[in-house]
């Protein structure tokens, strides 16, 4: 049987050697934790505490501030030092709650749960008050996306086992370690719709997660574990779901409007955490790697903690790395500053010795055409690229210029060296900014 996979993309060289090998390793916080109010799509968390009140790990400090919105939770037990405004990875700022760790890790009570004895509105709200959200970055409140419109129409919930970007281990390493906690999370999953089955995506570059969830999900009917082609970016949203069902989406729809539901398997491993043992989101896996760090690896990491400390835990820097990174190379963001706190979306910090990007410069279009062929989308670049540059918002929508998943192929494919995603995520941007003042 042939892999499955997509048309169009790229092969980035992948950097999983650097991390892949290392088993999750806990890293205890230090200092004051800073949790911002905005972890999430939609609309920020309210706090529900205030300055010099005592908080326990796992305490709600932060309620939904909408139906789009998701709880936050203290990951360790101190005093609440402040809410203000503190930096993010982005560089923006966002109102935070401060709490000095008094390094007891005070916990609150759990209320474990097995699957049969709870209903399905049950299994959602367990789901809303631990805070779940999307964990491959997008942070979109999982409660919400398994709470779709049609719920009759949801024929698979697939989970994004591929983890395609470049260097990022820490999906894989949870399906190494934990692999019985996700598939019972994608089980949990699929208890709230009637007929769905559930699917695994894995990269055909990681051989032992393979045999390892094939393993767990032989005697589970409705799960399987479909292989796929190692190429970028096959775990982006739309790739992944024509991969593994032949179904294809646009940006006018979700998921479930072709029957499907995506999730990261870090955030399947939340919902577990969630419903069974009736924990919330405070801790993640943050990959560390890149030739910037001396001792690459993946760490479980309570949310709030300083980047600062990531680095410590790598082992301290090689040099001084031009670029820190945080995410991966093709759709991670750069960072300014590692003054910043984890939050529920930081999967990676990448740290490189050169930043050969920033010191390349462009020459002219030579029309190879191999930005189109890359595309996954199936779109021209460096036609949208020229309509964005002159500001030509009609020729760019004309020629489906807001069907860009700004994966990053393009760029990176460019003989020319064109900065052919920035030009178009730009004009993206200004287009959805014009449409809203209407």
């Amino acid at each position: 049987m042939g892999k499955c996979t997509f048309k169009g993309g790229v092969h980035p060289f992948d950097g999983k050697d650097f991390s892949k090998d290392k088993p999750i390793k806990e890293l205890f916080p230090e200092g004051d934790m800073v949790y911002p109010l905005s972890q999430h799509i939609g609309a920020p968390a309210v706090p529900v505490v205030s300055k010099g009140d005592y908080v326990l790990a796992g305490q709600l400090i932060a309620e939904a501030g909408g139906f789009v919105s998701a709880n936050i939770h203290s990951s360790v037990s101190g005093t609440v030092k402040a809410i203000e405004p503190r930096t993010l990875a982005t560089g923006g700022k966002c109102n935070s709650i401060v709490i000095e760790n008094d390094g007891e890790y005070k916990e609150v009570e759990y209320e474990p749960k097995t699957l049969s004895e709870l209903s399905r509105e049950e299994i959602r709200e367990r789901i809303k008050a631990a805070g779940v959200v999307g964990m491959g970055g997008a942070g979109f409140p999982t409660n919400v996306k398994l709470t779709p419109k049609n719920p009759e129409e949801i024929d698979y919930i697939i989970v994004n086992g591929a983890e395609c970007e470049p260097y990022l281990t820490s999906d894989y390493r949870r399906m190494i370690e934990e692999p019985d906690k996700v598939v019972m999370g994608l089980k949990v999953a699929l208890a709230l719709f009637d007929h769905a089955k559930g699917i695994i995506g894995i990269e055909d570059n990681k051989p032992e997660a393979i045999r390892i969830m094939q393993e767990k999900v032989a005697n589970e009917p409705d799960i399987e574990v479909k292989v796929l082609k190692t190429k970028y970016p096959q775990g982006g949203e739309r790739c992944l779901i024509y991969a593994t069902t032949g179904r294809s989406i646009n940006s006018s729809m979700l998921p479930a409007d072709a029957g499907c539901i995506v999730h990261n398997v870090d955030t399947v491993f939340s919902i577990y955490m969630a419903v069974i043992e009736g924990k919330p989101l405070t801790k993640r896996i943050v990959t560390v790697t890149g030739d910037g760090v001396k001792e690459p690896g993946n760490f479980y990491v309570w949310l709030g903690m300083n980047y600062r400390q990531l680095i410590d835990a790598a082992g301290g820097l090689v040099g001084t790395p031009e670029k820190f990174i945080s995410g991966g190379p093709m759709m991670g963001f750069s960072m300014y500053s590692l003054d910043v706190p984890v939050v529920k979306g930081s999967a990676s910090l990448l740290v490189m010795q050169k930043d050969i990007v920033s010191h390349i410069s462009a020459s002219a279009c030579i029309r190879c055409g191999r930005c189109g062929e890359g595309c996954p989308s199936h779109l021209l670049p460096a036609k949208l690229a020229g309509f964005a540059s002159r500001g030509d918002e009609s020729g760019f929508t004309k020629f489906d210029g807001m069907e860009c998943v700004e994966c990053g192929s393009c760029s990176y494919i460019c003989p020319a060296k064109r900065p052919l995603t920035q030009q178009i995520k730009a004009m993206r941007r200004t287009i959805m900014a014009n449409r809203k003042k209407k």
